[in-house]
């Protein structure tokens, strides 16, 4: 088999359901046949490895381990769904201290062990804070980490394409932005439907405002339907994303990225922008919409300050002002 690269791909928290289906799909796209599972907990880890062997990729080596130094070191791509799952009557903000602290954990193992390492995509909830505390920690430059916000702009691409009964690939321009939660930017006005302007459309105000919910609350109907958060969706798009940085074709679904930028007016936040991803890293350019959906915008971004200004609260962040004392690059 060819695969993309030989470099070595980690995935932490591979003992997981979001995991173990990176680690499958990154074989099957052919990525590299270098990937190293890591998770704490031995027995899933163990298993999905043995899963893996049972597959019989031609060509692939496969290697697990509970010890961050083995799975970090000489890493040049990194895939973490390494936090705590959502449940149902969750909010992805209900997991903030948890599952920041591991991120602050992930990026120190990323400056000990691996700091050559080329992209990291992280996808453990909250996104955008778990994303900005990893690369604080990590020392990494901003182009080199990129966090998942693909599914709001996926879920609204679906519930499109349901409404006018047309193959999903045929919607286009679907896309949101800002935090990846209930506080995301939804915008309309670059949506085409079979190459047709959405508002030139019937679509009614409530109904629009229906599809607008459904986006919103997607993740969660997923638990409703599944008994637990997606994992299939999640661990496909990171997958895709981290191909992108291999040198793959290029990723332009939106993803949250490092976003200080005067032009813009956003500023020391991780969102979801208009993005591309390549073997460059991820570049970003100023979102263009209505003032309904720029307004959105900023509410968004405003709900990312106040989440950021908790974590720096609870000292798993320090202040801003003091974020090049732990990474030069900010």
């Amino acid at each position: 088999m060819e695969f993309l690269t030989n470099e070595k791909l980690t995935i932490v928290g591979a003992g997981g359901m979001i995991g173990s289906n990176m680690v499958q799909s990154a074989l099957m796209l052919g990525l590299t046949p270098n990937i190293c599972l890591y998770d704490i907990f031995e027995p899933g880890v163990h298993g999905v490895a043995d899963e893996m062997a049972h597959c019989a990729f031609p060509g692939a080596n496969i290697t697990w381990t509970v010890d961050p130094k083995e799975a970090f070191t000489d890493a040049k791509y990194i895939i973490s769904s390494g936090g705590a799952p959502r449940k149902e009557g969750m909010t992805r903000e209900d997991l903030l201290k948890g599952n920041c602290q591991i991120a602050a954990q992930f990026g120190d193992f990323i400056k000990q062990y691996c700091p050559d390492v080329k992209h990291v995509v992280v996808i453990f909830n909250p996104a955008d804070v778990t994303a900005l505390t990893a690369l604080i920690h990590s020392g990494l430059k901003p182009n080199q980490l990129t966090s998942l916000a693909a599914l709001d702009s996926t879920r609204l691409q679906q519930q499109l394409a349901k409404e006018f009964n047309v193959q999903q690939d045929k919607v286009t321009g679907a896309h949101t932005y800002g935090g990846h939660g209930e506080q995301m930017a939804v915008f309309a006005s670059q949506v085409k439907v079979d190459g047709r302007a959405l508002a030139d459309l019937p679509l009614s105000a409530e109904r629009w405002a229906e599809i607008k919910h459904n986006t919103i609350q997607g993740g969660s109907n997923i638990i409703k339907l599944r008994g637990r958060s997606s994992f299939q969706s999640p661990a496909y798009q990171a997958v895709k994303m981290i191909e992108a940085a291999m040198g793959g074709a290029e990723f332009t679904l939106p993803a949250g990225c490092y976003v200080n930028c005067d032009e813009c007016g956003y500023k020391n936040v991780m969102m979801a922008m208009p993005t591309k991803i390549t073997k460059d890293g991820v570049s970003f350019t100023k979102p263009v919409g209505t003032a309904d959906e720029m307004a959105a915008l900023n509410s968004s971004y405003e709900h990312l300050q106040k989440m950021r200004d908790e974590i720096i609260s609870l000292g798993i962040i320090p202040a801003v002002a003091d974020w090049k004392t732990m990474n030069p690059n900010l």
